[in-house]
């Protein structure tokens, strides 16, 4: 007949070995958090109307960190993905001209394309794309943005330079270098974006939206929006 094995006892409530068991549990706790967050999901609040329709403000974000290959931190470096971003892949990324600020908007231009908008459609090594996420406001007026003068570098060879005047709606013919891409908001009007702060390195992207699990209308004229304006519907796998 076999012995049963008896537990140790456990220590008495708040003496030294029981701060210790519990300190240990809470490190353990704290590191399998810590791991998660940064290689392999994070949350992601949306806080701008760039991505209207597609990702409203009050939008509670799950981010798949895998898929791309999360950062490595304090390294210019990135783990192995199983995916590359492709056209229309909407993405969270870190930006040159908001250091450590988190930021989503929608892939157009990969390494190598030729970009230009005419009259706010935008082509693609000379196809005019079919946008149907885009949403547009025409009573915001275009007009010349210098802050998107960045792009006479990048301007076809043939091109001038010194005669260049981009407005939000009518820029390019840019070309997107290796390892850059450029990105653009669903609410064109109303989006501050690759247009005028340039491109994304491909190590600075964070990850791909995997669930909306919560959200809620911060414009409702409601007591504890938090609570009384949720917006149930929206809950479940983000639009693409």
């Amino acid at each position: 007949m076999k012995r049963r094995r008896e537990n140790p006892p456990r220590p008495p409530r708040f003496s030294k070995a029981w701060f210790l068991d519990w300190g240990r549990t809470v490190v353990v706790v704290a590191l399998f958090f810590i791991f998660g967050r940064t290689f392999l999901v994070a949350t992601f609040v949306i806080d701008s109307g760039s991505m209207e329709e597609t990702l409203l403000v009050g939008d509670f974000v799950l981010v798949n960190k895998v898929s791309l290959g999360a950062p490595i931190p304090f390294t210019n470096s990135n783990l192995p993905g199983y995916a590359q971003p492709e056209h229309g892949d909407i993405i969270v990324f870190r930006a040159d001209h908001s250091p450590g600020i988190d930021i989503v908007k929608r892939t157009v231009g990969l390494p190598g394309d030729t970009l230009r908008m005419d009259g706010g459609i935008l082509y693609r090594n000379g196809v005019a794309i079919d946008e149907p996420y885009v949403r547009r406001n025409p009573r915001i007026p275009d007009s010349f943005d210098p802050k998107m003068l960045w792009q006479a570098d990048y301007l076809l060879p043939e091109l001038s330079r010194d005669a260049y005047q981009p407005t939000r709606d009518n820029w390019g013919p840019i070309t997107v270098p290796e390892a850059r891409y450029f990105m653009m908001g669903d609410n064109r009007d109303d989006s501050f974006d690759s247009r005028s702060w340039g491109f994304v390195e491909r190590r600075k992207m964070q990850g791909t939206p995997l669930f909306l699990y919560y959200s809620y209308d911060r414009e409702a004229l409601k007591p504890f929006r938090f609570l009384t304006a949720i917006r149930p519907g929206r809950i479940g796998p983000p639009p693409r």
